[in-house]
């Protein structure tokens, strides 16, 4: 009896609390600025996003289809992105128009405006004034609800474009009857392969009155790349026709079954009031008390936009396609699509395992069924595609957190091994990783942020393996997640790039470049976030770290480099914006300096969330940046996901009341404990049972002049005193001559083109061993260059286009020279006269990163480098739209020439053209090696 009252109180408690808290949504927060968020009509995780698009043109700032500073509405389509950095989505797009159809998007197009624009939860309502026309919006997961209104009498017409925002691979539409059609899209964007079918109903009897076919025109079936059309009737003044469209990833049957089961209905209210259920149901898991409107609304937008995604991707039976591309079923789980997981690994996930085990772990079991049918776990994926967009392997955070939280309804070893496998692929410097413990620059682009946040992910590994009992598995990941120590520069204090065994210089710890993602060197030297106190420690102890917390903070809020867009929230160099910088303001706690913590983030809480279209200060990143306020103002964060425990803040409100799966309620106030918080939702994790695991010995840094005239001074230098130091070296020539290693007792000399190899032991414990090429220069001429070189692309020199070592395709290690909006021109000096007949110059194609083959190149001679003679032109073959990152030598072979001179003239592609995503900006010249034979 007495366990009955208990539970009976709290469904009552909870009653008596729950409000409607969809009237505090804000659909429009994140609309403008950069937040890249939409206001339409959605329900929780649904397949359907029903939205108005205002930005068909692929830009930054349109990725999810919709703009507040826009006037223009292009359509309605039913699939959006939120928050995201790059764009995709917006299929079967629907306008309503009057009068002559037309099916240009600048005919069917309208202005709108705000003052009649309308967005709640699961609802969005605007006036079209071109034509007078009021659209009303609403949907269930899986159908999409329009009401259009015809304020004028004539001829309405629906507008069906399937050439809407990305690129159409294969289109098809169907004539059922005249009140149902079916459509077929398969599309490229950033999901490079993406299908989805729909169903569509109209409420009267529509007739094709305009249509734009490339391909067959038979039996009402169209199809083809270009494919638009009108479907018009006669309405009456304030004549209302209403559309439903149910889509579907795996067929024209799925999208029958989810009509069937979702969109049976005709009371456009009905669904409407349904939406607003579904959404008060996952709102008022957590209810939070306050007197300010404003801060109730940024609030539970802030858990709105946070269950906006990932959404489901099945039919109502079940029925999806995988990553194979193949219809599989999923019997006993949800499966899931659109996972941005280098965000929202870092809180959006960690906020679920509170407060919705159950669909944390259908997330895993979608991560476990795209890992047996696509080879790997997801990085970022979008409709069963694999984008590879973003860095790391970070569904094993949310696998490991899961486990370590508790949460079952997974398989636990095929998680890990699904695991374990990707950290084991030879993809994304990880092969480099795996065998030097670090990346370089000269092993892959973005070497620090990918060997740090591996690092972290090897560590996430290593819980699992523990608690699975996997003792070598926990002992090898564990080491495996002190590869950080490889980049830590004990001397700065920052993860800086490592390139040819030494420090990359020069260093600066604002420069954005490519040697880190979306970020510099201070948002990155904090990414340990497996191993705090060793970061403590590698710094001195508490005192110092502390210093180093401060600096960041107090640092100059102007980045250098690369203008990097997501970089936003500047506190310093503390970028709230972007995701990396999501910890660090927790990391006071670690220094028991709780005070600074609750400084920083109540500042953020205050400043940087707003209730407004500019309401956010950086992406959504498809509900991490609102999961950071969540968390942040319920007094608690995940700095560490794995871990069964949050790091604590007082909270932002007054009274938090969180439902869990469970039926308990948890209350907390101001009042609430440390300790209470530390635990909170996690009381009863028991910690898996303590493995030994070894120390990395860091390997040693090498320092010499990479390019020599004759001799040069080679310097080994452990990055812990402690450590000893062996090498080796191998001169042209000794490739067969058998070497060992030697104890280094101090810098030395080499006077030819040599590699050394070094490696650091501390007891008995050997770093991996680092090895560095130091060139003898093949030549002594000069050279000149009369073209002025980006400074994030100089190779290290000028020299470098004449040192006779050759950069590959991949151009962000940094060993080409990169010139933008300019013609290139160098004069090389031989230094005497010299006979030559092969003349050549390299260069690189990457049309995505606005880098072009030159028109063409030029060669000219001189005696006495003032009168030039043109001895040969080379024009270029490459197609500009050639999207193949690809590498021509434009070779020019000529009559026996004698001449002290040679000039080089490359004439660089010119403005970007239309067709290009970066229609109007100035393409670079990437130019090499430079050779005379």
């Amino acid at each position: 009896m007495k366990k009955v009252f208990i539970v009976l109180l709290v469904i009552i408690a909870h009653n008596l609390f729950s409000q409607n808290y969809s009237q505090y949504v804000n659909p429009f927060i994140g609309t403008g600025g950069h937040g890249h968020t939409f206001p339409g009509a959605i329900v929780p995780f649904g397949m359907v996003q029903l939205s108005p698009d205002t930005r068909i043109d692929g830009s930054w700032d349109g990725c999810s289809g919709y703009h507040y500073s826009d006037s223009v509405i292009y359509g309605f389509s039913h699939t959006h992105l939120n928050g995201t950095g790059v764009s995709d989505y917006g299929d079967i797009m629907l306008m309503p128009t009057m009068g002559d159809p037309n099916l240009s998007n600048k005919d069917y197009s309208s202005k709108f405006s705000h003052k009649n624009e309308k967005a709640t939860a699961g609802f969005y309502a605007v006036k079209l004034d071109k034509h007078n026309i009021d659209v009303r919006l609403t949907t269930t997961k899986r159908v999409g609800y329009h009401e259009y209104t015809f304020n004028n009498s004539g001829n309405a017409n629906i507008i069906l474009d399937l050439n809407h925002r990305d690129k159409l691979l294969e289109g098809e539409v169907k004539i059922v009857d005249p009140k149902t059609i079916e459509v077929f899209r398969r599309s490229e964007a950033w999901a490079t392969n993406q299908y989805i079918y729909s169903r569509i109903e109209f409420s009267k009897p529509m007739k094709i009155s305009k249509k734009e076919v490339n391909g067959k025109q038979e039996d009402q079936l169209y199809t083809g790349t270009r494919l638009a059309l009108a479907f018009s009737a006669s309405v009456k003044k304030g004549e209302k026709i209403s559309i439903k469209v149910a889509v579907s990833p795996t067929g024209y049957e799925g999208a029958a079954k989810n009509m069937l089961a979702e969109g049976t209905s005709d009371n456009f209210e009905a669904v409407r009031k349904q939406a607003v259920e579904d959404w008060n149901k996952e709102l008022s898991k957590i209810e939070v008390k306050s007197g300010d409107k404003d801060k109730l609304t940024v609030f539970y937008t802030a858990l709105y936009h946070v269950f906006t995604q990932p959404n489901i991707n099945m039919d109502v039976d079940g029925r999806y396609r995988g990553r194979d591309n193949k219809l599989h079923m999923a019997d006993d789980f949800g499966y899931y699509s659109v996972f941005s997981l280098w965000d929202t690994f870092r809180a959006a996930h960690p906020l679920m395992t509170l407060i919705d085990r159950k669909r944390t772990a259908d997330f895993i079991n979608t991560f476990i069924k795209q890992y047996e049918q696509g080879g790997k776990l997801p990085v970022w994926e979008l409709a069963s595609n694999e984008t590879e967009c973003m860095i790391g392997y970070h569904s094993v955070s949310v696998i490991a957190d899961a486990m370590a939280k508790g949460i079952t309804g997974f398989d636990y070893e095929k998680a890990f091994e699904a695991s374990k496998n990707s950290a084991m692929l030879d993809i994304f410097g990880l092969n480099a990783y795996k065998n030097n413990n670090y990346i370089s620059i000269d092993d892959e682009h973005e070497s620090v942020s990918k060997t740090v946040e591996y690092a972290y992910d090897d560590w996430c590994i290593a819980q699992m393996a523990k608690i699975l009992g996997k003792k070598e598995d926990y002992q090898y990941f564990m080491k495996r997640s002190q590869n950080w120590k490889n980049l830590y520069n004990p001397k700065n204090g920052f993860m800086q790039p490592r390139k040819n065994g030494n420090w990359h210089e020069p260093f600066d710890p604002r420069e954005v470049n490519n040697n880190y993602t979306e970020g510099n060197s201070w948002h990155y030297s904090y990414s340990v976030q497996q191993d705090i106190p060793g970061l403590i420690q590698a710094h001195g102890g508490k005192e110092k770290f502390e210093q180093f917390i401060d600096a960041i903070f107090s640092a100059p809020d102007q980045t250098t480099g690369r203008e990097q867009v997501d970089i936003t929230g500047l506190m310093g160099q503390y970028a709230q914006g972007n995701e990396p910088s999501h910890h660090i303001a927790y990391l006071y706690n670690f220094v028991d300096k709780p005070q600074k913590t609750e400084e920083k983030i109540k500042y953020i809480l205050d400043n940087f969330y707003k209730n407004a279209p500019d309401g956010l200060i950086g992406n959504e990143d498809c509900g991490q940046m609102s999961a950071w306020y969540v968390l942040s103002a319920m007094g608690i964060y995940s700095v560490t996901p794995g871990k069964p425990e949050w790091e604590t803040v007082t909270p932002y409100f007054d009274e938090i009341r969180l439902h869990l799966e469970n039926g308990t309620t948890k209350v907390i106030t101001k009042n609430t404990s440390k300790a209470d918080l530390k635990k909170l939702g996690f009381e009863n994790i028991k910690p898996a049972k303590d493995i030994k695991y070894d120390e990395l010995t860091a390997s040693p840094v090498i320092a010499a002049d990479r390019l020599f005239d004759f001799s040069t001074k080679v310097e080994i230098t452990p990055l812990n005193d402690k450590d000893k130091i062996f090498y080796m070296t191998l001169d042209e020539g000794d490739a067969n001559v058998r070497k060992t290693f030697t104890a280094y007792k101090g810098p030395f000399a080499i006077y030819k083109t040599t590699q050394v190899h070094a490696y650091a032991e501390r007891n008995g414990e050997k770093s991996s061993v680092t090895v560095a090429n130091f060139n003898r220069r093949p030549n002594h001429w000069d050279i000149t260059v009369n073209s002025t070189v980006n400074p994030q692309y100089t190779a290290g020199g000028k020299f470098a286009l004449i040192d006779g070592i050759n950069g590959d395709v991949n151009w962000r290690k940094g060993e080409w020279h990169g010139y933008q909006g300019q013609n290139f021109e160098v004069i090389i000096d031989l230094k005497s006269p010299q006979q030559f007949t092969h003349l050549s110059s390299t260069y690189l194609q990457d049309n995505r990163a606005w880098i072009l083959m030159p028109k063409k190149v030029e060669y000219y001679a001189s005696m006495d480098g003032k009168s030039y003679i043109l001895l040969k032109t080379v024009e270029n073959t490459i197609d500009p739209k050639d999207e193949k990152m690809q590498i021509k030598d434009f070779a020019a072979e000529v009559l026996p020439t004698e001449a002290r001179y040679v000039k080089v003239k490359a004439y660089y592609f010119g403005k970007l053209p239309e067709w290009h995503q970066g229609a109007g900006g100035e393409a670079y010249i990437f130019i090499d090696e430079v050779s005379v034979k």
